[in-house]
């Protein structure tokens, strides 16, 4: 018995030096889903007129003008992603990207794949997942905090 509560005591010590890496997860997280989501906007820059195209005849954008959803899809995809990968407003830019890319599924799909679907639905997990869960040690909000003696939760 003596031995059992030693190798349970040396097991639930080391089961939480994962917990070390939770920085590290979370800013690859916010690195990845911000490079999906500010390549998508370089590109919608890069050909505006094929975006409006895209905005008025393909894709199916409820409640917005298209000339409106275009703007606001682009300024999201590009500004958002700084914010995340920043950590910056970090849970309102996860959130933000989060209605996007909800959005974008909603409205194109009808022209998505199944793997792109799928696609989508991952991004969506990972960003709730920093919507959530999101307080690295890595992030300006942290530092922010910190700085105005405010509680840092974890």
């Amino acid at each position: 018995m003596m031995l059992l509560s030693r190798l349970l005591r040396h097991y639930y010590r080391a089961s939480h030096w994962p917990e070390y890496l939770a920085p590290l997860l979370d800013l690859a997280l916010r690195l990845y889903v911000a490079d999906v989501f500010f390549k998508s906007g370089l590109t919608k820059i890069q050909n505006w007129d094929s975006t409006l195209y895209l905005f008025s005849d393909v894709y199916q954008v409820p409640l917005l003008n298209t000339d409106v959803a275009a703007y606001m899809a682009t300024a999201g995809e590009l500004g958002l992603s700084v914010l995340l990968v920043l950590g910056l407003f970090g849970r309102f830019a996860a959130a933000g990207l989060f209605i996007l890319n909800a959005v974008a599924a909603y409205s194109y799909y009808s022209g998505l794949s199944e793997a792109g679907l799928f696609q989508h639905f991952c991004w969506g997990i990972l960003l709730a997942v920093l919507l959530v869960l999101s307080r690295g040690k890595w992030a300006f909000d942290t530092w922010l905090e910190k700085g105005f003696g405010l509680p840092v939760r974890r």
